[in-house]
């Protein structure tokens, strides 16, 4: 059974690890995770399984170090990788391979920032950094050009006062990027709200349609009867929603929710962004919207379209992150990645 377990959780686990010995090399542990909500380690974890060299599944072969911890959870699958090649699989996925090369530099500094901000400062924990979209994703995806973007900005980390940032980054958006604060609540002074820059990015307009009854479903309350937009955020886009239900014998119950949460309740495929506006058709609910992600940070469409105006990945990435500055990461002493957000 254990093993049947094991099976189907490393199958679900998509990663990439380059065929050449780690040796010396840097490397970076990625918990594989399939989705953001599926369990993580527990300090009870224990040892299950070291597994190295060859393995083979689900018709890939994949080379490399799996750790296999064993908790009241289940199986927790760890992949030692060196970490420039994990950073090239995690730049793949996020972005086209055929982009303009700066963008994929810009990209390749900021998914870098991300991954050495964590790997720093889990040093006592069994994994450094997940594989989910929490953190950077990465799968088996890999491509030469990418991987010159990243030999090409080697070491290179975005700081703000001599720290690493929080390089947050989403898919595109329509005007301005979005202010942290009115996200998370936590504001950060190189995250403003800057021009998008986007063009022609699949996501530039939008339709989805649900029904009241998916809608309750997906936020587990009861009939739905009306959906308001409660208030916007200083960008335009939708801050809170104000929902009336009838629950029981209760007649118009109404609840506030914040609209990253109703998105996310939704699900974020399925809802691309806050930026939207609502409409009715018997019981059926209209959003007509722009833009995808939570739209702070660096828009990845935006950056496309700087690059392609013969702009290069530092004028990018400090368009995005005003008053941020590229260090040398070996420059850094490792206080300087666990002491400031």
């Amino acid at each position: 059974m254990i093993k049947a377990k094991f099976t189907i959780l490393v199958a679900a686990a998509l990663f990439f690890l380059h065929a050449q010995h780690a040796g010396a090399e840097d490397i970076i542990k990625v918990l594989m995770l399939g989705t953001p909500q599926a369990p993580l380690p527990s300090e009870q974890a224990e040892l299950f399984e070291n597994i190295s060299g060859k393995i083979y599944i689900n018709g890939k072969f994949y080379e490399g170090s799996l750790r296999i911890l064993r908790d009241e959870n289940g199986l927790h699958v760890i992949n030692s990788i060196p970490f420039d090649t994990y950073l090239g699989a995690a730049v793949a996925n996020e972005i086209n391979k055929e982009w303009e090369l700066e963008a994929l530099k810009a990209q390749a500094v900021i998914s870098r920032t991300h991954a050495m901000l964590y790997k720093n400062r889990t040093t006592n924990r069994n994994y450094h950094i997940s594989s989910s979209i929490m953190h950077n994703l990465y799968n088996d995806k890999i491509d030469p050009l990418i991987s010159y973007a990243v030999k090409a900005t080697k070491d290179e980390v975005l700081t703000y006062d001599d720290y690493p940032i929080k390089a947050l980054y989403h898919n595109t958006c329509e005007g301005n990027t979005e202010l942290p604060e009115e996200v998370w609540k936590e504001s950060y002074p190189y995250l403003k709200s800057v021009s998008c820059n986007s063009r022609n990015a699949p996501y530039e307009n939008w339709k989805r349609k649900f029904t009241l009854e998916e809608i309750a479903t997906a936020l587990g309350i009861g009939n739905i009867r009306s959906i308001d937009i409660l208030s916007y955020t200083l960008t335009g886009r939708v801050k809170t929603i104000l929902l009336s239900s009838d629950t029981g014998n209760t007649i118009n119950n109404t609840k506030t929710i914040p609209a990253i949460e109703f998105r996310d309740r939704l699900g974020q495929s399925a809802l691309p962004s806050t930026s939207f506006s609502i409409s009715f058709n018997n019981d059926h609910v209209l959003f007509t919207g722009n833009g995808k992600g939570h739209g702070v940070g660096l828009s990845m469409w935006g950056a496309l379209e700087m690059a392609r105006q013969g702009m290069n990945y530092k004028e990018i990435l400090s368009h995005y992150y005003p008053g941020t500055v590229i260090h040398d990461s070996n420059k850094l002493q490792h206080h300087e990645f666990v002491s400031k957000d």
